[in-house]
């Protein structure tokens, strides 16, 4: 392999069966397996180019079957037993903050959503939004990604951000929910359920598709020490909705697994209990390590991931290693898969996000 590396693998063997037994502690890890959120499209290029000899194609618009059929090399070669795909759900007339990006591996502009005042300020903009839009699903990457997967290889779906990061960032605003949370909490919870029922109507389209394995969800709920409304709130407002689809899933023999941002921890047994997720996502060592996750809450839910994503982009390659390691040493026996935290940015060093891999690939079983 290029550089030393054992990754991107020449004859990958894929296989989500066994991957699942691993997540469900009905057996121990013979290998390594892998887990990722997503990987950013600069990462992916710079591996395409770079390690595969390939000429990136840089989105769908461009040319559809080939960027989908590039996706899947990719999470093949990297050692992936699933690819996740997402999209199809428009959120339409949202407000976006735009930057230089300064990244290595530069997309030129980086944008965030406006987190002060959203496009919904009333009921008559609720009843103005074009709802419609959102509505209007397209399924054209499933339908195709489905029939395309080689042999052992799933498909993870999620069509968009979660009901909260829907309706708080993008159509409320984030300063503007806190605000009707008091003012009009009936117009906020319209909103969450508007945008929680498109997000149910797209999952009961795209889980019957050949090679739908489950659904990988993201809604980011929190920051360093806590969750960005309270568990009441998230009660009431939210956990249904993720309780809906793991059950639309469940009811599939499918898998749900979450990925969320933030402190959790005052909401976690919902989560579990409750939603009934089968594995958990995105992990800071300033919250909480994944070794100490597995320690608490391994013999109930599997975790994904763990490598820290200030660790994978500031550390030399030889801490990199020894830190990766020592995860590797206390979770590969427990219902758990290598990835990064939270998901590969592009201002990772691609160098260090294949190190990664490639520790996971040097275990050997005792």
């Amino acid at each position: 392999m290029p550089h030393g590396l054992r990754v991107p693998l020449a004859k990958p063997t894929p296989d989500f069966d066994e991957l699942l037994r691993v997540l469900r502690g009905e057996k121990q890890a013979r290998r390594v397996h892998f887990a990722e959120l997503f990987v950013d499209g600069e990462i992916v290029s710079k591996v395409l180019s770079d390690f595969l000899g390939e000429r990136p194609i840089s989105s769908p618009e461009h040319d559809f079957e080939g960027f989908w059929d590039q996706q899947i090399r990719f999470w093949l070669r990297m050692g992936y037993d699933y690819i996740r795909v997402s999209g199809g759900l428009s959120i339409p007339e949202v407000r976006h903050r735009v930057t230089d990006d300064t990244a290595a591996l530069s997309r030129g502009e980086r944008g965030w959503v406006e987190e002060g005042v959203g496009v919904i300020q009333s009921r008559a903009d609720y009843d103005a939004y074009p709802w419609h839009v959102m509505e209007k699903m397209d399924f054209a990457a499933y339908e195709y990604v489905s029939r395309r997967l080689p042999d052992g290889m799933k498909m993870l779906v999620c069509p968009s951000s979660g009901v909260f990061e829907i309706s708080s960032e993008y159509l409320l605003g984030f300063e503007g929910m806190s605000m009707m949370l008091y003012e009009d909490p009936a117009l906020v919870e319209a909103v969450f359920n508007r945008v929680g029922q498109c997000i149910l109507d797209f999952y009961r389209n795209v889980i019957t598709l050949d090679n739908v394995a489950g659904i990988f969800q993201g809604d980011d709920l929190g920051f360093k020490t806590s969750t960005f409304l309270s568990p009441a709130h998230l009660r009431r407002l939210v956990l249904p909705w993720h309780k809906r689809y793991a059950a639309l899933a469940h009811g599939q023999g499918q898998v749900y697994w979450f990925h969320s941002c933030g402190n959790l921890t005052r909401v976690m047994d919902d989560f579990i209990d409750d939603v009934k997720i089968d594995a958990y996502n995105s992990f800071q060592d300033e919250i909480i390590p994944v070794s100490d996750f597995v320690d608490t809450f391994g013999h109930r839910v599997a975790a994904l991931g763990g490598v820290d994503v200030d660790c994978l982009c500031r550390l030399e390659e030889d801490g990199l290693r020894k830190y990766v390691r020592r995860i590797i040493d206390h979770c590969a026996q427990r219902r758990w898969a290598l990835g990064s935290g939270n998901s590969v940015p592009n201002y990772a060093p691609v160098r260090n996000y294949l190190v990664m891999l490639d520790e996971g690939l040097r275990w050997q079983a005792p």
